[in-house]
């Protein structure tokens, strides 16, 4: 059996990694607090649907000069978004205020944004795997996705097939593909 003293310093030293974790990966910690009080005066469902609209990143701002770095700092970006918004809602559902149903639908969004991060990442790694491109991008949103590809062409079979596979993830939903 451990003692009470051995119990209790192991509780508060996990409790320090878990905040210096969650303080180091936090861009602004004031502008978290802020946005969860904005929250809870508006209601959560009214920030829900803001941080579900919310993932939409500009892509016409790519140039030439970086193709291989362009995406990859675009899904940096879409990352960082959805970790503060997965930050935003795991405070929701440890909020002590918080009802039982505004927990539910936080952890309803949380595991819809993992699933769109997934879905996202098995799409892009399977029209790389298939397809000859230098690199793939792939966003969805709730009624479309989004495909960019950097490519010198793109043929129409190449769109069908991108837009089969797309169907075969998502289901019918519509679909874009965008030549970079």
């Amino acid at each position: 059996m451990l003692k009470k003293q051995t119990v209790w310093l192991l509780t508060m030293l996990s409790l320090m990694v878990v905040l210096s974790v969650y303080y180091i990966l936090s861009p602004d910690t004031n502008e978290v607090a802020y946005n969860i009080e904005e929250g809870e005066e508006t209601g959560d469902e009214e920030v829900s649907q803001e941080m579900a609209d919310n993932d939409e990143i500009d892509v016409e701002d790519v140039t030439e000069d970086g193709k291989n770095n362009s995406f990859t700092q675009i899904r940096l970006e879409l990352q960082d978004k959805r970790s503060m918004k997965k930050s935003r809602l795991n405070d929701v559902v440890a909020s002590s205020t918080a009802t039982t149903k505004e927990k539910n639908e936080a952890l309803k969004t949380m595991d819809l944004l993992d699933e769109r991060t997934t879905s996202e990442s098995i799409l892009e790694q399977s029209i790389l795997s298939e397809m000859d491109y230098e690199d793939v991008l792939v966003r969805s949103k709730d009624d479309k996705v989004l495909v960019h590809v950097q490519s010198s062409d793109l043929s129409n079979e190449e769109v069908v097939n991108i837009m089969q596979m797309v169907n075969d993830e998502y289901g019918d939903i519509n679909v874009v593909v965008d030549i970079q």
